[in-house]
């Protein structure tokens, strides 16, 4: 009886994986267009040893450090980037995730432990000169879950997220595990959509006149049904506070933003910014 249930919840998984891709393709240009602008602020800093959480379809690195090499190729600058590990949950995410490194100049391949599918999909360049660029399957939810890829490539000079932090299943868990995993003085690079910040927050730098209370209220009474339209996005997290208040920075420094490009963009205000982990936090498994 339990092997039928594993296979109806796999099954499940699957086809919500597959239909939010789907919502993705659309979505993800959407949000593009709201938070780049804020994307082209922080991504230049993004540098050394790297960790991202739940990248989609990678759309962001072209705001990375690039150069021209000397065959011509305008890539990603290996002497800014030394490899790249992108761990994301959805496997039908990859092939555009993949198809936007390889055009960001990196060279790519697939952790086979963790997605043993990519002997059907992988095209791993040889060219020396590119940097890694590793695909692994998984989360930060659980440390003795996570993949044994990301756990090797440790500690990292950077981590980051970009709308990944809504759908963790534990936030605060995923947040402690990414600073296990930086190494001492490493920065965690991120933007997240919040609730609503208070009005008068001093952290707002783009107010625009934004009801917020009324917004912050209609955020929750949204997010139960847009928790199931959007595989597990909430929309009432207070990240940017729960990034602060995690144990092990040495600083933490973020913005809040309420944009009014659309509806949609009121019930998902920003906040976008970078924690340093305390120099006395060590790295361990």
């Amino acid at each position: 009886m339990s092997g039928l249930y594993q296979h109806i919840s796999s099954t499940y998984e699957s086809i919500c994986d597959w239909l939010f891709k789907l919502l993705w393709i659309v979505e993800s240009e959407r949000n593009n267009a709201k938070v780049d602008v804020y994307r082209k602020m922080i991504w230049p800093e993004i540098s050394g040893n790297v960790l991202e959480i739940g990248p989609g379809f990678a759309k962001a690195l072209q705001f990375l450090n690039h150069v021209t090499l000397n065959d011509g190729t305008f890539a990603v600058d290996p002497n800014t980037i030394h490899s790249y590990t992108a761990l994301e949950p959805n496997p039908f995410l990859y092939s555009r995730l993949h198809a936007n490194a390889e055009s960001n100049g990196f060279c790519v391949q697939y952790d086979r432990k963790s997605y043993p599918e990519c002997t059907e999909v992988d095209t791993l360049a040889t060219r020396k000169n590119m940097v890694p660029f590793t695909i692994v399957r998984g989360t930060l939810d659980n440390f003795d879950k996570i993949p044994q890829a990301v756990l090797d490539g440790a500690p990292y000079d950077t981590v980051l997220t970009s709308f990944a932090l809504c759908t963790a299943k534990d936030p605060e868990a995923t947040i402690n595990n990414i600073i296990r995993l930086l190494k001492p003085g490493g920065a965690y690079v991120f933007i997240e959509h919040v609730r609503q910040p208070p009005p008068g927050d001093p952290l707002v730098i783009e107010d625009n006149n934004v009801n917020a209370e009324l917004w912050g209220k209609i955020q929750d009474w949204l997010n139960p049904v847009w928790k199931i339209i959007g595989h597990g996005c909430c929309i009432d997290r207070r990240t940017g506070e729960t990034i602060a208040n995690a144990q092990g920075w040495e600083s933490v420094e973020y913005k809040n933003v309420r944009p009014v490009i659309d509806l949609q963009s009121r019930v998902m205000p920003l906040s976008f910014g970078k924690a340093i982990k305390a120099q006395d936090e060590n790295y361990n498994q």
